[in-house]
């Protein structure tokens, strides 16, 4: 029993097998280096399991063990069948099995598990000739590597589907320049100008999309449900603006199908001394190989012809834009909003549409508002060039005046004597 209690003490300060196992000595006579026998308990980390091979002479005392007394974890997962000329005891479980226990280290993932020796007595007999043990495993992943041989298999998931999921589409209205190149620094304009206006949706890593405006209404406020109010764009794309006395239309072709731009001739609410507007765009997309119909088009009507005309499509996706029967119109929309139903608002990261505003456009349409840009009123430009006129004016008689007394004070007048 020396030997066996030793390594049992062994076991219990030390937790481990491998410490206890005497080291290598020198052999006095060979001197060459004599080895130590095999672990009692080897462990093999898999990829997604563990393999822990148990020596039936456990405890290195000759005793052999039973299987039937090994037990693996909390769980306590027997061993696999094997024979009785069998020199040991094999265990493969799952890393996740048997109650193991899994730690997140800052640089890898540890399963922790225990083997368990639980002698029982054998047949009648009421004594045991082993003791009992616990020797605790450990496996570790870095958590830099791939552990894993199975292969990823992509998401093929419908579009409308992952679109839902991941909302990645970011819809944008801005104020551009003249010549498009660049957004606009300031929104002020005058009446007569016009407004260059371009929707545009970032689709990230998504399949190629075309975007088109649905609906536009302009509004004194940020908010397109307050009255008075203008509709630019209804009936899902017919630039309705154009239909007046203005010259507002999309413009074709586009510059890519993410984008899609059109110019608004400048005007302000009558009987309204606020010269602010805000103009709210609804947006939505689809696929680029989709042709476009009457419910996703752009279509500007032309004075010279009298007719509507797409951006791109068939010709005759514009022919309901005369008689608004192209489906729901912007103010059927924005009455069934005031009454309560459940209408699209103020979505900035969604599926397939958005409400995106812009604004505030500064409308300079009397002599006074020149004052925002800068440029001092018209009374006090010709005051201020009156007084410059005096003003150099006067200096100049002084100067010259100046100028007349020095003369006279360098040519003294001599006095001239007759003869006689």
């Amino acid at each position: 029993m020396g030997p066996s209690y030793r390594l049992f003490v062994c076991l219990l300060l030390w937790g481990s097998l491998e410490l206890c196992n005497p080291r290598p000595v020198w052999h006095d006579e060979s001197q060459h280096l004599m080895p130590s026998k095999p672990p009692a308990v080897m462990v093999e980390c898999q990829e997604d399991q563990l393999v822990v091979t148990v020596s039936k002479d456990l405890f290195g005392t000759g005793k052999l063990i039973r299987p039937a007394d090994l037990t693996l974890g909390p769980d306590n997962c027997e061993p696999l069948f094997s024979m009785d000329t069998d020199t040991v005891v094999r265990f493969e479980v799952g890393l996740h099995a048997c109650g193991n226990s899994v730690q997140v280290t800052e640089d890898a993932l540890v399963y922790s598990t225990f083997l368990f020796h639980d002698p029982r007595p054998v047949g009648n007999l009421s004594i045991l000739r082993t003791n009992r043990a616990e020797v605790p495993i450990e496996c570790r992943y870095p958590r830099q590597g791939n552990v894993s041989s199975w292969a990823i298999l992509p998401t093929w998931v419908p579009f409308r589907t992952t679109m839902f999921s991941e909302e990645k589409l970011v819809f944008s209205l801005r104020l551009m320049e003249e010549n498009w190149s660049t957004e606009k620094t300031t929104p002020t304009f005058q009446l007569g100008d016009r407004a260059h206006l371009q929707a545009q949706v970032h689709t990230g890593s998504h399949v190629p999309l075309r975007v088109f405006v649905d609906h536009c209404v302009a509004t004194l406020t940020p908010d397109w449900n307050t009255s008075p109010y203008h509709t630019i764009v209804d009936f899902h794309g017919c630039l309705v603006d154009g239909l007046t006395d203005a010259s507002s239309a999309f413009k074709a072709p586009r510059p890519r199908p993410e984008t899609l731009q059109f110019t608004v001739d400048v005007f302000h609410f009558a009987n309204d001394s606020r010269n602010t507007i805000y103009i709210t765009c609804h947006l939505k997309v689809t696929p680029v190989d989709r042709i476009p119909d009457q419910i996703s088009k752009a279509c500007s009507f032309s004075k010279s012809s009298n007719r509507w005309s797409p951006v791109e499509g068939p010709v005759d996706i514009c022919r309901c834009c005369n008689k608004g029967s192209c489906g729901v119109s912007g103010r059927s929309r924005r009455l069934r909003h005031l009454e309560g139903q459940s209408v699209p608002r103020s979505r900035r990261h969604v599926t397939e549409e958005a409400d995106v505003t812009v604004g505030p456009l500064i409308f300079l349409g009397k002599t006074r508002d020149h004052s925002v840009e800068g440029l001092p009123p018209l009374p006090s430009v010709m005051l201020g060039l009156g007084l410059a006129t005096v003003v150099s004016l006067t200096l100049a008689t002084i100067v010259l005046g100046f100028t007349g007394k020095r003369r006279a004070a360098s040519h003294p007048v001599c006095p001239v004597s007759a003869s006689q």
